[in-house]
């Protein structure tokens, strides 16, 4: 697969990784999705990412930078399904995801996300 879908949900957008990305992936979502945010006006993207078993520091650090632009862009992220070992190896690697939100699920990131925005 050469592109993970983006769903438009009112002004949210939602992505669901339901594979291992590789760095080209990675950077292709990171361009699709900012320019969705602009497109949809979107306040708030949530980013599942319970499929993944391993997060390397290009992938956190693509995560981390996705989030960065977001929010230049006036739009929220919350990072939702973390596996514990992704978890250990973020903080392994040094990766603090600052300014990233996280839930432990979708349910929980939406509502968070619904705060945020005021909704």
């Amino acid at each position: 697969m050469d592109r993970i879908p983006i769903l438009s949900m009112g002004n949210l957008l939602l992505v669901i990784i339901q594979f291992d990305m590789h760095d080209r992936l990675a950077l292709a979502l990171q361009d699709d999705l900012t320019e969705q945010i602009v497109k949809e006006q979107a306040k708030g993207v949530l980013i599942d990412i319970s499929a993944l078993d391993v997060v390397d520091s290009f992938i956190g650090r693509v995560i981390n930078n996705t989030a960065s632009m977001a929010r230049l862009l006036a739009a929220e992220t919350v990072v939702v399904g973390m596996q514990p070992a992704v978890a250990i190896t973020l903080v392994e690697l040094g990766l603090a995801l600052t300014g990233v939100k996280t839930a432990l699920n979708v349910e929980k990131g939406m509502a968070l996300l619904g705060k945020s925005s005021g909704r």
